[in-house]
């Protein structure tokens, strides 16, 4: 039987836990980072070598892997065994796993089926994650040394559990609201295109109909080019004004699509009658991204696609996107004609347009290509914070 000194001692042990963990909880509002930094925290605490978390998607309940510490080598190498459901979720949606009384190591459906790359792991411990009454997701977490966790620290897991269901709430309700403000501005936006652009286009009209009367009636030409300047003038400063406009409102091609259906779909219209033959490939489209980071990824692979088209003379195209909770990455690659990269980055806007997008998402864009030898992108964002 444990002392007072000793049950003491846990439990000071056990705030110097949670305090940590709520600490660095508090610290963010980016939902990737903040899954990520409470699995270390979680792992480094309990002596715990690996774990991973799988939340449900808010419009359609598809679970998908959110943040993943230390993953067995072999789910490293083959990332699309981490797509989909298991053993744990499915137990989780039918409900069972509502009480720790319910939570015990159970055999890892994703696992098993391999022999060697697994570290030694064959079983983990599965937290739900709730918020009130509403499903969010599953923390897993597992030991290298085969131990069953103890009900001290099952408890201690189910209170990091509500710590975490309460940021992943707190999150998602900042990205609705950030959300709403980019609805906000584009209305804004609009508003200000109509204002502006609307009004400018009038008087281009009036010029343009003065010049006209002008020349019907017989007037000095000098009047009715005067007119017609005027409206070539007032037609360049509205073109501005336009390309402004655009770049500020920075139009949503996914707008009711995730990335991968949108890529589908572009990848759809690049097929045909003399068009090469495309193969897209995507693993973990079901985490969610950023919108921002969404729309740079669609943007560099509409210009490659685009730029296949018109200049490789390709056969054979592939466009294969891997989503993980830490980055993205997206390889286009093609088997056409190729070209100099270095020379083409110097005076051609497509590729610098490409490296540009991939940059202001704080990534890095590669091009390997040669005359004869085909071309390669590839495509690199990171989903988390730099500490």
């Amino acid at each position: 039987m444990a002392s007072s000194n000793e049950i003491l001692e846990q439990r000071n042990r056990e705030l110097v836990i949670l305090n940590a963990i709520a600490q660095e909880l508090n610290r963010r509002v980016d939902l990737a980072q903040s899954l990520t930094t409470a699995l270390a925290q979680v792992a480094e605490l309990l002596n715990l070598r690996t774990g991973w978390i799988f939340l449900l998607d808010e419009e359609n309940g598809t679970p998908y892997l959110a943040a993943a510490q230390n993953l067995p080598p072999a789910l490293e190498a083959e990332p699309e065994w981490m797509d989909g459901s298991c053993y744990c979720l499915d137990t989780y949606k039918a409900g069972d796993l509502s009480g720790a009384a319910n939570v015990n190591v159970v055999t890892c459906t994703r696992l098993k089926w391999f022999v060697d790359g697994t570290d030694g792991l064959r079983c983990h411990a599965s937290i739900p994650l709730y918020a009130h009454e509403k499903k969010l997701g599953v923390l897993n977490v597992a030991s290298a040394d085969w131990r069953q966790l103890s009900a001290d620290d099952l408890r201690l897991l189910y209170t990091v559990g509500d710590l975490l269901s309460i940021a992943i709430e707190r999150a998602r309700l900042f990205a609705r609201t950030a959300q709403l403000g980019a609805l906000e501005e584009r209305n804004r936006l609009a508003r200000e295109i109509h204002d502006t652009l609307a009004q400018g286009l009038t008087a281009i009209t009036l010029r343009l109909e003065m010049a006209d009367a002008l020349m019907e009636t017989g007037a000095s030409p000098k009047r009715a080019r005067d007119a017609v300047r005027g409206a070539l003038d007032l037609a360049r400063r509205n073109l501005d004004e336009a390309r402004r406009s655009v770049l500020d409102l920075r139009a949503a091609p996914l707008e009711g699509r995730t990335l991968p259906e949108a890529l589908e779909s572009l990848v759809a219209s690049h097929r045909g009658d003399g068009a090469p033959a495309i193969a897209l490939e995507i693993r973990g489209g079901n985490l969610p991204l950023h919108p921002r980071a969404e729309i740079g990824l669609y943007r560099i692979a509409q210009e490659a696609l685009n730029n296949i088209a018109r200049h490789a003379k390709a056969g054979n195209v592939t466009l294969r996107l891997t989503i993980s909770p830490e980055r993205v990455e997206m390889i286009i690659e093609d088997d056409g004609c190729g070209f100099e990269p270095y020379s083409v980055i110097k005076g051609h806007h497509g590729v610098i347009g490409m490296n540009e997008r991939a940059k202001l998402l704080d990534g890095w864009l590669r091009v390997q290509s040669g005359p004869t030898d085909g071309t390669r992108i590839e495509v690199s964002i990171p989903l988390t914070e730099e500490e």
